[in-house]
């Protein structure tokens, strides 16, 4: 890459067997079915999920609200977490598209809604209130440290979801980050839930593209809703030849990128001024924020960063960062990004 770039996986450009196969391709129009390169695509990403369909889509974002709108029309309730990224980050799609209304609940320190929340959460029968239809999940959790969180966990919402008639819906973004972070098959997690998203472009490297997994009937309605939101794609094989390289080879080195972060936690921890407990790092996410007895910003560090070394890192506050490693971090890099900082501390602390 031409920059050390921590700010996101989001950033990672594709790996050159990626580029050799997009410019290889073999493709068709994906818009009438026949595009043999995203059809193996969707196979795959449909195995790899356990589910009986897929449908190969241009964002994660437009997974999941292709998702939502499959699961849920104008009027219902979607129960979803405050700090989800179906929530926060995706300009209210759901709500603004879909007419779907959020009902928000908190989540804990990793991410998790509290199941009896949940439950009295959904709308009693009464034509007072709108009917809830679905539910929303996410792992990892981007917002609490990327934190992977457990089959258990989703086998508990889906046990409330069966018994009051609801859908489940994944934003997998990271799910193979959540999955090989506990070392297990992602299956083992998306058996608990009607519909997931996987994206391709963050820490499995494709320059374009997610995949939303589901049921027949569900992709069905979701081929539908892609059209409707101008997401049909023609020679799109392109693209997916670069997304069969992630599932293939990609997720199996997803472990090095969280030795990465770890590596970098911990290195943060022993730099004075630096706010961190790298018990929290389980996947490729690092929060830390600078302790408010420094007299420097989070704007002026990154400014500091790139002028010094080409290293462009994530602020998310005055304070606060996030660090994300991904297959062009190494520990080189980590190690770059550790001296460059400290230095600036140091100075700054004098």
């Amino acid at each position: 890459m031409d920059r050390i770039d921590f700010r996101s996986d989001t950033v990672s450009w594709p790996t050159p067997e990626m580029r050799e196969a997009m410019a290889n391709a073999v493709v068709g129009d994906d818009v009438y079915g026949e595009d043999p390169t995203v059809n193996e695509l969707e196979a795959l990403a449909a195995e790899k999920t356990g589910m009986e369909a897929a449908l190969f889509v241009a964002s994660g974002t437009m997974g999941n609200l292709l998702g939502i709108l499959s699961h849920a029309g104008r009027g219902d309730a979607a129960i979803v977490g405050k700090d989800a990224h179906t929530y926060r980050y995706e300009a209210g799609g759901m709500a603004v598209l879909g007419g779907i209304m959020p009902t928000v609940l908190p989540t804990d320190e990793f991410g998790r809604m509290d199941l009896e929340r949940v439950e009295t959460a959904v709308s009693p029968q009464d034509p007072h209130f709108p009917i809830t239809r679905l539910i929303l999940v996410e792992n990892s959790y981007g917002s609490k440290h990327g934190y992977p969180l457990p089959p258990s966990y989703f086998s508990d919402m889906k046990t409330i979801a069966d018994r009051h008639g609801l859908a489940l819906h994944m934003d997998g973004a990271r799910l193979f980050n959540a999955a090989v972070a506990q070392g297990i098959d992602a299956r083992q997690i998306t058996q608990h839930v009607d519909s997931v998203s996987i994206c391709l472009s963050k820490g499995l490297c494709a320059p374009v593209g997610s995949v939303l997994c589901g049921s027949k009937e569900l992709i069905a309605k979701a081929h539908r809703n892609r059209k409707l939101v101008g997401g049909g794609m023609r020679q799109a094989g392109i693209l997916a030849a670069a997304g069969l390289i992630s599932l293939t080879t990609m997720v199996d080195r997803l472990h090095e990128d969280h030795e990465h972060a770890h590596m970098l936690a911990q290195g943060l921890a022993q730099i004075p001024g630096v706010v961190i407990d790298p018990q929290n790092v389980k996947t490729n996410l690092v929060f830390f924020h600078i302790s408010e007895a420094v007299d420097i910003t989070a704007v002026e560090i990154g400014d500091q960063m790139r002028e010094k070394a080409n290293i462009w890192a994530g602020d998310t506050g005055q304070k606060s960062f996030r660090a994300v490693t991904h297959y062009w971090i190494g520990e080189d890099e980590v190690q770059l990004y550790l001296d460059t900082l400290r230095h600036i501390l140091e100075r700054t602390i004098l």
